[in-house]
């Protein structure tokens, strides 16, 4: 379980660095007026596929009895941030296309809200 925690430990900086290069990447696409295509849904899944990476991991050492404080609210916005950018994923895909960069701006946004302020519910430090 310790080799466990500290993968999930650990993997929060490469899901804040995915979140980070996600953010720059949309930003950039929506100041430039682009469609939202390749490689902008690849960008899209490998930060959606971290973050799920990181909630299972962080569910496994839940449900084995790895608790600290604030566990509970760092579970529902880490949970919340998983949903809100699946949310913003299946949005996106059902658009006809050709779609922008907004919503997948503003879910990646406010996912990592979430996510920082999960990381910081539990005392531990974002960078």
């Amino acid at each position: 379980m310790t080799a466990l925690f500290h993968a999930h430990s650990g993997l929060r900086y490469l899901v804040l660095l995915a979140g980070v290069v996600a953010l720059g990447f949309f930003l950039y696409g929506k100041l430039r007026g682009q469609t939202f295509a390749r490689p902008a849904p690849a960008v899209l899944a490998a930060f959606v596929g971290l973050v799920d990476l990181q909630v299972v991991l962080g569910l496994i050492l839940y449900f084995g009895g790895r608790t600290a404080p604030g566990i509970l609210s760092h579970l529902a916005l880490m949970v919340g941030a998983a949903v809100v950018l699946h949310v913003a994923s299946m949005i996106r895909r059902r658009r006809p296309q050709p779609a922008g960069f907004g919503l997948p701006l503003a879910g990646v946004a406010l996912a990592l809200v979430l996510i920082v302020a999960g990381i910081l519910s539990i005392g531990r430090s974002v960078v």
